[in-house]
């Protein structure tokens, strides 16, 4: 949809602002007429609805004048005593030129009804005695919407702008997770072709095609947030057969994913260092290795991933204290900027030994559905 031009929005707002004074006038329409009905000389309503609308009319010509006063000494916290002084003045200034213009148009279509003047000043009296209070209210009142408006939109200016920050922010930690990813990831790798090459060059070979396609999937998807699990397990397993390759008969894999979780949307590269976490502090110091086991489950109306390993656990057994590292830390901080308190992330023993990770974000493809 095409965005308003400033002149159509500008359009808008005087449409707006006439309505509201219209509906004002009916407003006032409304309660003449029924005191009208206690009179003894009742007045036709067509006469009563032409008097409150004139009078509507007046306060919507001045309103370019209270709106612009309102904006220039708006109540802030560096100038609200200037600003009080200047709209106590200006109320008073408005009330009584506002008055001015109704006794001297209103008197002249029978208001009050069965009653004559014999001047202006005695009418512009008897409105000031009636109405002037009214007028003061009326002034205040427009000031107030102006300001409560004014501050609505600058809390959605600060808001849309902390939302463009949190997106780059969480865009920024994608990048910094997978440039930690790399360098460290990539002098392991490189040092386990280097042994392989003359021991093992087809496994080399192999390794080296991995890395080509891992690298090129990581760098395909650098500022996307989210994306289908089945593209998330693709990248995994790239990296796991790299991992496999190094740690030989020391590291195994099984993976439990429920086929109705394949197109669910995760976000990008959420597993991964999951499962580095698990392999470098879990399997790696173990002589023996282990095992991880990676599941993925659609439990009311929620994903729930599981990275869990048979590997050394934390100490004492206790997640809760375990001292995170980068890409644990960095995990939570974008899960929370994701999804909010929609997500769960839980830390605890797995079995006898080793760490299990939890994850629950809400269900939902990537076209929306649930």
């Amino acid at each position: 949809m095409a965005e308003k031009s400033p002149i159509d929005r500008k359009w808008v707002k005087w449409i707006a602002i006439w309505a509201t004074w219209t509906l004002f006038g009916f407003f006032f329409t409304s309660q003449f007429a029924l005191q009208n009905q206690l009179s003894k000389n009742p007045v036709p309503f067509w006469q009563i609805l032409m008097w409150q609308m004139v009078s509507g009319y007046v306060w919507f010509a001045l309103s370019p004048l209270i709106l612009r006063l309102a904006r220039k000494f708006p109540f802030e916290a560096d100038k609200w005593k200037r600003s009080l002084l200047v709209h106590l003045g200006a109320s008073l200034v408005v009330a009584f030129f506002q008055q001015a213009i109704d006794t001297f148009f209103l008197t002249r279509l029978g208001y009050p009804p069965n009653r004559q003047f014999p001047s202006f000043l005695e009418a512009y009296q008897y409105f000031i005695f009636i109405n002037l209070h009214l007028s003061i209210l009326i002034y205040w009142g427009v000031v107030g919407i102006k300001s409560a408006y004014s501050y609505y939109q600058k809390y959605r200016e600060r808001e849309l702008v902390t939302s463009k920050l949190e997106a780059r922010l969480a865009t920024s930690r994608l990048q910094v997770l997978k440039m930690q990813l790399h360098p460290h990831f990539l002098f392991n790798t490189l040092n386990a072709i280097s042994e392989l090459i003359y021991r093992d060059p087809e496994s080399a070979e192999r390794m080296i095609g991995d890395l080509s396609d891992l690298l090129r999937m990581s760098f395909e998807k650098l500022e996307v947030q989210e994306i289908p699990l089945k593209q998330e397990l693709e990248f995994l397993k790239k990296y796991l057969e790299i991992e496999q390759m190094r740690f030989q008969d020391r590291l195994k894999v099984e993976m439990t994913i429920a086929p109705d979780t394949l197109d669910a949307s995760v976000p990008n590269m959420i597993l991964q260092p999951l499962v580095e976490n698990a392999i470098k502090h879990g399997l790696a110091p173990r002589s023996t290795g282990g095992e991880i086991r990676i599941g993925a489950l659609r439990r009311n109306g929620s994903l729930q991933l599981t990275v869990a390993d048979n590997g050394i656990g934390v100490p004492a057994n206790d997640p809760e204290n375990l001292s995170e590292g980068v890409g644990l830390s960095n995990t939570r901080r974008r899960l929370k900027h994701l999804y909010g308190s929609e997500h769960q992330f839980k830390l605890q023993p797995a079995e006898a030994t080793g760490l299990r990770v939890d994850l629950t974000i809400p269900f939902r493809e990537l076209n929306g559905e649930k």
